[in-house]
């Protein structure tokens, strides 16, 4: 009986992600066929507490824990569209929280570093990614505005934390031809997704994508209790 029970749940989860693709992102102009793929195949609700999991589809961001949240289902779709992610692509996501970006990011690209500054969501975010066999994520608590720790460069970063500028340690960390999104702006007020790609001669150039509202991008790492 349980089994049953099981698979109609997971029929349910997949006829209510497929209706999520088709009514809030595909009509609204997402026409990556790798994006729109990858957010058909994971599953959302597993990212967020129970007492969440209904609201899991809507076209709202959900909260998390530690003040946080998982972003709306069309911001998600337009970030990683904007990003390109190839397959050979080495991603960065800074403000990593409840690992729903990371797993999508993960279905597009070669590899995922992440960082998320709270121990709880980081322990958390590694379960759920377990789960889902994502191998190809490293997750960390640590400071993103500081950039990966082990250095390198990364083809995509993807920063899921509104700031007034870019942090120029990830600025160094994009490769050439790389492409960086970030909300801009004030944030407690307008912000805007923000597309920077590093030209040839070591030039950002900034493109505004959509308007947006992400929660504000913190420095330094979570504060340890005595």
């Amino acid at each position: 009986m349980r089994a049953v029970k099981e698979s109609k749940r997971s029929r349910r989860s997949r006829f209510l992600r497929d209706a999520m693709v088709d009514v809030q992102i595909a009509s609204r102009g997402i026409r990556s066929r790798r994006v729109l793929l990858a957010m058909r195949q994971v599953p959302r609700e597993i990212f967020l507490d129970r007492r969440f999991a209904e609201a899991a589809y809507e076209d709202s961001a959900v909260p998390i824990p530690k003040g946080q949240t998982i972003s709306q289902p069309y911001i998600v779709a337009r970030i990683l569209e904007a990003a390109a992610i190839a397959k050979s692509d080495r991603v960065l996501e800074i403000g990593a929280g409840s690992g729903y970006l990371a797993a999508l990011a993960a279905k597009l690209g070669r590899e995922v570093c992440a960082l998320e500054r709270h121990e709880a969501l980081v322990q958390r975010a590694r379960s759920r990614l377990r789960h889902l066999g994502c191998r190809n994520v490293d997750l960390r608590q640590g400071d993103g505005t500081a950039g990966w720790p082990d250095g390198g460069e990364f083809d995509v970063i993807l920063v899921s934390a509104a700031g007034a500028q870019t942090p120029a340690a990830l600025k160094f960390q994009l490769a050439p031809s790389g492409r960086l999104l970030i909300p801009l702006g004030d944030p407690d007020g307008v912000q805007w997704l923000t597309k920077l790609t590093r030209g040839p001669d070591d030039r950002f150039v900034e493109e505004r994508i959509e308007e947006v509202r992400f929660v504000p991008l913190v420095a330094g790492d979570e504060p340890r209790k005595p």
